[in-house]
């Protein structure tokens, strides 16, 4: 997070990460295109149209006092190009961890997830994260609880979790408005609720 003083700006980088083909690109579009954003995307992808190296965007807001910039950035899920993942990561603020709620993928969230931990070692219990249980549209869904008990949900700080449907936008603003709150908590809480009302 970068707070310039003099300019009443602040910047913060979140990231989407999470299992190959779980939905991390089509969440960054849906909210984009929630703010009216929607070609604001620049997506890097292989000539099949899955995200090579990452999607990112930009969104602002601004109230009377100060000017809130937010980077957004979605890592690539394929695993031949998983030596970008850890520099897409570099300065985050924030994670939102989409996992494909689909039991046959179940083994591969968990995977994700514990590369996820891996590069931040102990940083990533205090570290801002919300683990989004995307495809809830489709049928043969594991239940959200079994997975977090196997992550050991509880011994993490600053963490929350929601359902999403990316292909409808379901969700996925409130998984937004959650990584937020939980970047800020009490920093400048009342200026960067008023700036989102």
């Amino acid at each position: 997070m970068i707070i310039d003083q003099l300019t009443r700006s602040i910047q913060l980088k979140i990231c989407y990460f999470g299992p190959a083909l779980s939905g991390k690109t089509t969440s960054i579009k849906a909210l984009f295109n929630h703010f009216g954003k929607k070609d604001r995307v620049l997506s890097i992808e292989s000539s099949i149209r899955r995200t090579l190296f990452f999607d990112y965007g930009t969104i602002d807001f601004e109230n009377q006092q100060w000017h809130l910039k937010i980077h957004l950035y979605s890592t690539t899920g394929q695993d031949f190009y998983i030596i970008t993942r850890p520099v897409t990561l570099q300065g985050i603020d924030g994670i939102i961890f989409v996992a494909d709620s689909q039991q046959s993928v179940y083994n591969r969230n968990l995977t994700s997830w514990n590369e996820l931990c891996s590069y931040f070692e102990d940083v990533i219990i205090t570290l801002p994260k919300v683990i989004a249980f995307n495809k809830q549209d489709l049928p043969d869904k594991f239940s959200p609880p079994e997975f977090l008990e196997n992550i050991n949900y509880f011994r993490f700080k600053n963490i929350d979790f929601k359902k999403t449907t990316a292909v409808n936008g379901e969700g996925i603003l409130d998984c937004f408005e959650e990584i937020l709150s939980l970047v800020f908590k009490n920093l400048y809480k009342d200026q960067i609720v008023s700036m989102l009302q």
